[in-house]
């Protein structure tokens, strides 16, 4: 084992985040098989914490929270793989472009990188969700629609650094095509910065999908969603708060994770990321 991944595991703040990352992932994984999230029983509804077999009570419609929260682990976990994804995608790809043929290329791409990054990420959002039809998918892909800038923009300062060393240009002085230089030799020297990222762009994809499902645009009833449960508890503070407390949590809780894993690699792999 190399000084670095003994440095990452090491860490207590890194090791607090992977346990905390572990239980989630099984807790995702265990949701697949949940069935009875939705089941209404409102002869059950509002129990407290611990009656009736429901380890966190049961909400308006006598659904059980506990089994709610579990299957919106599984939401939460695919919407932050698969948006994270989607944006990093469109990251690297732009990013490599404008950083390596420059000029005119590189203006017009980091120009509107820079106008994607001057407007409010909910506000795309938003947008993008009202205007198609609401559903966890169309929450994915807008999510990794517009969360592309911050990698775009890393990836292009990373080609500018590469681009210059003289193992590129030695390649390119072999007459090497310019997709084999930007995949086989230059992608390949910044996966640290492209790892890091990553994990880190998971829990801000979380956060969105979880505030686009309070606003009723994200994940659709009854699916349910971190974002919508706290939307639906709202109306019930006073005599029921675990119904918007306990997701709130959740939320916390895998946010705070996937951001201690990914300060743990950027330590581990001393990346330093442009902000």
């Amino acid at each position: 084992m190399n000084k670095k991944s003994t440095y990452f595991f090491n860490d207590r703040m890194t090791q607090f985040g992977l346990v905390l990352l572990f239980i989630l992932i099984v807790t995702a994984i265990f949701s697949v098989f949940v069935s009875t999230a939705n089941v209404q029983n409102l002869d059950n509804r509002l129990l407290p914490t611990g009656e009736s077999n429901h380890i966190l009570g049961t909400d308006h419609f006598g659904r059980d929270i506990l089994l709610r929260m579990i299957v919106g682990a599984g939401v939460s976990i695919k919407v932050g793989l698969l948006a994270s994804s989607i944006s990093l995608l469109l990251g690297i790809f732009l990013g490599l472009i404008a950083g390596y043929f420059g000029k005119w290329v590189d203006s017009l791409i980091m120009r509107f990188t820079d106008i994607m990054m001057a407007f409010p990420v909910l506000l795309f959002l938003i947008a993008i969700s009202a205007t198609f039809e609401p559903s966890l998918n169309t929450a994915m892909i807008a999510i990794g629609a517009v969360s592309w800038p911050p990698m775009a923009r890393l990836m292009r300062s990373q080609v500018l650094i590469l681009k210059s060393r003289d193992f590129i240009s030695s390649v390119e002085a072999l007459g090497f095509s310019h997709i084999r230089i930007l995949f086989f030799h230059i992608l390949p020297n910044c996966l640290g910065p492209i790892i890091v990222t990553f994990t880190l762009g998971i829990s801000g994809a979380i956060m969105a999908e979880a505030s686009l499902s309070f606003l009723g645009l994200g994940v659709q009833p009854p699916t349910p969603s971190w974002g919508s449960m706290i939307n639906e508890g709202k109306d019930f503070l006073r005599i029921a708060p675990g119904l918007s407390v306990y997701p709130g949590i959740a939320i916390a809780i895998t946010v705070l994770a996937f951001n201690l894993v990914g300060e743990g690699l950027r330590d581990a792999l001393d990346v330093k990321l442009e902000k």
